[in-house]
């Protein structure tokens, strides 16, 4: 039974992610100062254009559908899936559009959000065990705190859509444990840092350490570290 329910939640989050650009291209454009640049740097593309893409389908269903084996492969079934399986698909289409755009539209944050913390209170409220959703909960508020403070005191190199989706991680993680939610969050930061620095050195360049990059597919991928590796440090 287990196997059949994980089969076919791999196949449920691939077909979201192929159906993922119909919610895109509907996705309202940005405010005005929602994502500032500087004068010589190109204007994005829209939520329509990124969403037209030919590869943005493909990318979404095959993320969606590795993300969705990754859970069903390292976590319990039951509230674990009920709260992370849902979001995976929304995280990977968030990843590829921040990827684009250096936006995280909370159309789609916000939503997700408010979904794993309706189960996660629902799981509190029926479960025997609590530990879970308060670990999740706690998780929403310190990580999501911490990474406003960071957007706070530089808001120049962290935008207010990676501190949303931080709070929405810092719940997904949170449930899971102590060690995932810092394998997580430490894994993303790893991960954007290290290739800009191998990549600046390689150039010669000091002047790429300062371009400005999108953090959220870092964020994103982060956390599936902290999935698949936060156990092994339990």
């Amino acid at each position: 039974m287990t196997l059949a329910l994980g089969i076919a939640a791999v196949v449920l989050c691939a077909l979201a992610g192929a159906l993922s650009p119909a919610i895109v291209r509907r996705l309202p454009p940005p405010a005005a100062d929602a994502g500032e640049r500087p004068a010589d740097e190109p204007a994005p593309p829209s939520y329509p254009e990124v969403a037209a893409s030919p590869w943005f389908a493909p990318a979404a269903a095959l993320g969606s559908a590795g993300g969705a084996a990754l859970v069903c492969l390292r976590l319990d079934a039951g509230w674990d899936w009920a709260v992370v399986l849902p979001a995976v698909p929304v995280l990977v289409v968030l990843a590829l559009v921040d990827a684009r755009t250096r936006l995280l539209p909370s159309r789609l944050v916000l939503p997700a959000t408010g979904l794993a913390l309706a189960v996660t209170v629902t799981e509190a409220v029926i479960a025997d065990d609590r530990a879970p959703a308060v670990g999740g909960l706690i998780g929403l508020v310190a990580v999501r705190t911490a990474f406003w403070l960071l957007w706070w005191l530089h808001s120049a190199g962290l935008g207010f859509g990676d501190v949303r989706l931080a709070g929405l991680l810092g719940l997904l993680l949170g449930r899971l444990g102590l060690a995932e939610t810092f394998v997580g969050l430490y894994a993303a930061f790893v991960l954007f840092a290290v290739p800009g620095l191998v990549w600046a050195l390689v150039r010669r360049d000091r002047s790429l350490l300062k371009r400005a990059y999108p953090f959220g597919p870092f964020l994103v991928l982060g956390a599936f570290v902290g999935i698949a590796l936060g156990p092994l440090w339990k």
